[in-house]
């Protein structure tokens, strides 16, 4: 089983770089999968902002968990409506979710996975994603002094609804700076971008991160703070039961 990791996040925090060949784009799509699964463990709290096509915002506030690559756990810190709300990510895509109005825990069903999560402009697999040598081809369409450029093409059995992903990944750190998303019509859907990153605690991780839906003009941002990593989380923290608790 390959390493995994948001929201957050996915997609959504950083590691360690790892040299790779420019002439192999496996090897370079296996060095930003390794990047991003480089810590042990990483604990975090996360700012984020959704914005409509009008600039109205809400602001959310959420702790992020994550175990190795197959386990992560997202919980809603506030506001009230949204207070508690949790998602658990394990091995193999299984995915729960709590809603604490309804004192229930369901598991997020395959069709569902690529729905947007909790009014945000990332999906369910979104926050999941980290395989992405399991999950896509990659072949190289540019290299620049700065980017490796990668289209990626979901492999047949991975129940992907994009049609490809094109991923501008950074030499120097092994991340990917920006990554297009496209429909099951091959348009332009979504734009994610990551910057500011900072080496924290040994592991390269980009703190601002953005997601737009460029068909829907609508935004999400987000904010990463209080980094930790390598704190030797007990796997009872990644369970239906923990899930829970707040």
């Amino acid at each position: 089983m390959y390493r995994k990791s948001c929201l957050l996040v996915l997609l959504l925090l950083g590691g360690g770089a790892t040299l790779a060949s420019a002439s192999d784009p496996v090897q370079i799509l296996q060095a930003v999968e390794d990047t991003l699964n480089a810590p042990v463990d990483r604990e975090a709290n996360l700012a984020m902002e959704l914005i409509d096509a009008k600039g109205n915002t809400k602001t959310r506030e959420l702790t992020i968990l994550q175990k190795g690559s197959d386990k992560k756990l997202i919980r809603f810190l506030s506001p009230a409506d949204v207070r508690g709300v949790g998602l658990l990510v394990l091995e193999d895509d299984v995915m729960y979710l709590y809603m604490p109005a309804f004192a229930k825990i369901r598991r997020i069903a395959s069709h569902v996975k690529n729905e947007n999560f909790m009014g945000t402009d990332f999906t369910y697999d979104d926050m999941a994603q980290s395989d992405y040598v399991e999950k896509y081809t990659p072949t190289i369409e540019d290299e620049t002094d700065q980017h490796y450029v990668l289209k990626l093409a979901p492999k047949p059995d991975s129940e992907i609804d994009y049609s490809h992903l094109v991923m501008w990944v950074n030499r120097k750190t092994m991340l990917p700076d920006k990554v297009e998303f496209y429909d099951s019509s091959a348009n332009l859907l979504k734009i994610l971008t990551q910057t500011n990153v900072q080496r924290i605690e040994g592991y390269l991780t980009p703190t601002h991160l953005e997601m737009e839906d460029v068909q829907e003009n609508h935004k999400t941002v987000m904010e990463l703070d209080n980094v930790v990593h390598d704190q030797e989380l007990p796997d009872k923290r990644f369970t239906q039961r923990y899930l829970k608790r707040f």
